[in-house]
């Protein structure tokens, strides 16, 4: 009797157990944004702040237990929005947006220790949604160094093409960039196939 109640309240504690999802992805292909219609859909408050400035998020963005439900189905996660994975980050970049030099260098600073601190974040993450942006060329140095990390490491992918509501969106590059991996086409601004997208949440993690 003993046995079979500690079996029970094991298997109990582990589907209540939560899944670290982190969200990965160059700076502005739409990560922040993803995470906030995750977090309002599911919380009713938003995570993270969203600009058209580079590494507007610099350090990682958490939100623990978040329950999400479909379909009848629940899933309890820990929300990981991270700074976006740069190879490099010029004070420059933040000046071109009426930024003075002074607080550009400090954003620089910033943006730098939240890329080592997303790398980091690896060891920490049960799954990624890897963010891309539909309009842009996926084959790059820093997409192809993040999906390699991911793999090395055996953590499981889901590839989101964000922006597919822009008419120069071709998701078809993405996913012919990266078929190893299940890709959702999304524009998490205009809520399109969000709802796929958590299907495909739980299909794949649960």
């Amino acid at each position: 009797m003993f046995n079979f109640l500690k079996k029970f309240l094991s298997l109990f504690s582990k589907k209540r157990e939560a899944i670290s999802i982190g969200i990965y992805g160059p700076p502005n292909v739409g990560k922040s944004t993803l995470a906030n219609k995750i977090s309002l859909d599911f919380t009713g408050s938003e995570l993270s702040a969203v600009s058209e400035i580079p590494h507007e998020t610099r350090v990682v963005q958490k939100k623990e237990r978040v329950e999400l439900a479909i379909d009848s189905k629940t899933m309890i996660i820990n929300l990981l929005d991270m700074p976006g994975i740069s190879t490099k980050v010029d004070f420059r970049d933040f000046e071109e947006f009426g930024i003075s030099e002074t607080e550009s260098k400090n954003r620089a600073k910033e943006a730098t220790r939240g890329i080592v601190e997303a790398i980091k974040w690896l060891d920490n993450v049960d799954a990624c949604l890897v963010v891309f942006d539909s309009t842009k060329d996926p084959y790059t140095q820093v997409n192809i160094t993040i999906i390699g990390n991911l793999e090395a490491k055996n953590i499981p992918i889901i590839i989101v093409a964000n922006k597919i509501d822009l008419d120069d969106s071709d998701p078809q590059r993405i996913a012919d960039a990266f078929p190893q991996h299940p890709m959702i086409e999304i524009s998490a601004k205009e809520n399109m196939n969000i709802d796929k997208l958590y299907k495909t949440i739980f299909d794949k993690l649960r």
